[in-house]
């Protein structure tokens, strides 16, 4: 991955996990390369000129041997996003819903919706 491009993001998590991405998704072959012609590539502003010391991190996962000899692994990682976004929302539902079981607590109406209500059940 070009680390010097603006749409490069790394992140680590506090298990350890690493994430570095593309944040426009053009980089199929992700975490270990980007298009050679890449069109939304752009130097970062901030790096412009700047001496990086011995600290930078660089080192990263062994490229696989088969990487950019067919296209089965970037099929392979959009079959995979795409298991993954298709049960992110019924994911956050089930998270959600044991969120409210444990806390046992209905959502707070406001003042104006709860007068409404009472005025409701009042008529019935």
């Amino acid at each position: 991955m070009r680390t010097n491009c603006h749409q490069y993001e790394s992140r680590s998590y506090p298990n350890g996990d690493t994430v570095r991405k593309c944040d426009l998704d053009l980089a199929p072959e992700a975490p270990w390369r980007c298009p050679d012609d890449c069109p939304k590539y752009e130097p970062r502003q901030l790096d412009a000129g700047w001496v990086h010391g011995s600290l930078v991190l660089n080192s990263f996962a062994d490229e696989p041997s088969s990487l950019g000899e067919d296209d089965s692994i970037a099929a392979l990682l959009d079959e995979a996003e795409e298991i993954v976004n298709s049960v992110g929302p019924q994911i956050l539902a089930e998270v959600e819903a044991e969120r409210r079981a444990k806390s046992g607590k209905q959502r707070r109406l406001s003042k104006k919706a709860r007068s409404a209500l009472r005025k409701r059940k009042k008529k019935r």
